[in-house]
């Protein structure tokens, strides 16, 4: 099976075969995670490098009256921070929002793939400046969008980053979370989610059944969102996959 992570690296630097060896020799056997468990909790020591190879997580911070805030979603190919284990403990959660396939890197072994190969180096600082800018358009949508442009700028993120890794098909891409999930992602109730869904299949934008969105017209979709996939810094190859 194909190396996701390798995939998604290859967006940011071309890698070698030694780049790939490197990082399959470093990559721990992998596990399943159910789904709606957490991968890691707040407070837990991060000693390895969790990294996503098959369905998708989300990273959240929870209040003890129960109320969640999803504060990034994490795809297949996508490291949990590559940084994560000079930390000495998570100040977030990291929980499965479909069964997960789950490798994972241990922060020795991180040190010797960033030593051995100045290109997976550049490859794992360009991913995380791209997560960061990723973080900042989520907080531009929290802040500054409205709530159909909220949703719309989530899917066309959606397809673009799965299109890039090779896990879209045309206009149409996975998209699992429920309608609570969105809510807490979007920072609105469920029932509001619900007529912004109405609200975009109505204009002919978006179908979303059985946990498939299609996106009808990805110019107009984008066009309501503000939406440039400048902000996901991929290489050409990866800009063109996501159009």
């Amino acid at each position: 099976m194909p190396n996701p992570l390798v995939h998604k690296l290859n967006c940011y630097v071309g890698l070698s075969e030694d780049d790939r060896m490197c990082l399959a020799d470093a990559m721990s056997p992998s596990r399943m995670v159910a789904a709606r468990t957490d991968i890691i909790h707040e407070g837990d020591d991060p000693r390895a490098i969790n990294v996503i190879l098959e369905g998708w997580a989300c990273r959240y911070r929870q209040f003890a009256n129960g109320r969640r805030q999803i504060v990034s979603l994490l795809l297949p190919g996508d490291p949990c921070d590559p940084h994560i284990f000079l930390l000495d403990e998570m100040d977030h959660a990291i929980g499965a929002i479909t069964p997960v396939l789950l490798g994972q890197i241990s922060g020795p072994a991180m040190r010797d793939v960033i030593a051995r190969s100045p290109r997976l180096d550049m490859a794992f600082h360009r991913e995380a400046l791209a997560t960061a800018a990723i973080q900042r358009e989520w907080t531009v949508s929290l802040g500054s969008r409205t709530g159909i442009e909220r949703l719309a700028h989530l899917f066309c993120e959606v397809h673009a980053r799965l299109a890039a890794i090779g896990l879209s098909d045309g206009n149409t891409c996975a998209m699992p979370m429920t309608q609570n999930d969105l809510g807490d992602a979007m920072g609105q109730t469920s029932v509001h989610i619900n007529r912004t869904l109405q609200e975009l299949r109505g204009m002919g934008l978006i179908t979303l059944r059985s946990r498939r969105l299609t996106i009808h017209d990805p110019a107009a979709l984008a066009r309501l969102a503000h939406f440039d996939t400048a902000y996901l810094h991929l290489t050409e190859a990866g800009h063109a996959a996501a159009r």
